[in-house]
């Protein structure tokens, strides 16, 4: 078992991991990608530059550092989370069990621009299988997403539910391992319902109404799971049962800690300023008390 897994490789997951590593825990670092840093061409206002960094190129100045420090650097995409008492943090490369967690994976994602998305959110949307799977139990739901994550989402409802279908949004599926869940490729024009949701309204599919066959407009659903792209750390603080902000951010105290013992959180997805400096600070921050976490479990 792991004592601590970062899950994050930015300015708020490499600094966690720095203090963690000098503070002799061997944490293993998870990293799904340089996230929003890419889209920062320069950086210019960040203390101890003499010169502009792209994001990309701090980036990887970052897990160069980490990697020079003896942090383990695993590449992968991580799924979800659960465990009890320890942490379970499930990815493309397995399943790590971890003493406590350090979430840094940047800003929740905005919902996707869906008409009935918003709407009827708390109203048959869900942004959590685990944390809603049981009041759609017996009832047909559907996943919205085209890659692992929604797949991962898919197999934690098909248990509970009478059926799932992970529906793509007219995207390619893209997922990494054999399956048994329908897949619907087909655009969606909305999501419908009246007080809650019913179902999901699909764009007409001309071809396959050109060759002479039944393409439903409407698919029932009594609930609708948006699991676009990857897992992000909202996703995974929803998971484990831990507080959000009235905004949809990770509520942590002055130490870092969520809502659940041994559960941190550092940078974007704790809210306030996005900013380098903010993450460096926070994920510092989230190391130490990390550290402080774990030897308080092991008694030391």
């Amino acid at each position: 078992m792991e004592n601590l897994i970062i899950v994050g490789a930015g300015p708020a997951g490499i600094s966690a991991a720095l203090y963690a590593a000098r503070g002799n825990l061997n944490p293993l670092l998870i990293n799904s990608g340089i996230g929003a840093l890419e889209k920062a061409e320069k950086i210019e206002n960040y203390y101890g530059l003499e010169k502009p960094l792209s994001g990309q190129e701090l980036f990887e100045r970052g897990l160069e550092q980490a990697k020079a420090l003896g942090v383990r650097v695993l590449d992968a995409q991580v799924l979800g989370m659960g465990g009890f008492d320890t942490f379970e943090v499930h990815t493309t490369e397995g399943t790590f069990e971890a003493i406590s967690v350090i979430l840094a994976t940047g800003g929740k994602r905005k919902a996707p621009s869906i008409p009935g998305i918003r709407e009827f959110e708390g109203r048959g949307v869900s942004y959590c299988a685990v944390c809603d799977a049981f009041f759609y139990r017996g009832k047909e739901v559907a996943v919205l997403g085209n890659g692992d994550f929604a797949l991962h989402e898919a197999e934690e409802l098909a248990p509970v539910v009478s059926g799932v279908t992970i529906y793509t949004d007219g995207e390619e599926p893209d997922f990494s391992r054999e399956h048994s869940i329908a897949v619907n490729t087909m655009k969606i024009q909305a999501i419908e319902g009246e007080g809650h949701v019913e179902g999901l309204r699909l764009h007409s599919d001309m071809t396959a109404m050109e060759e002479g066959k039944n393409v439903p407009s409407f698919m029932p659903a009594a609930g609708v799971f948006v699991a676009l792209g990857t897992a992000g750390s909202t996703e995974m603080a929803r998971q484990m049962g831990a507080e959000l902000t009235e905004k949809g951010n990770i509520k942590v105290d002055a130490s870092m800690s969520s809502t659940i013992p041994g559960l941190f959180a550092a940078g974007d997805c704790t809210g306030g300023l996005l900013q380098v400096a903010k993450a460096v600070h926070e994920g510092a921050q989230a190391g130490i008390s990390a550290g402080q976490y774990i030897r308080r479990k092991k008694g030391r």
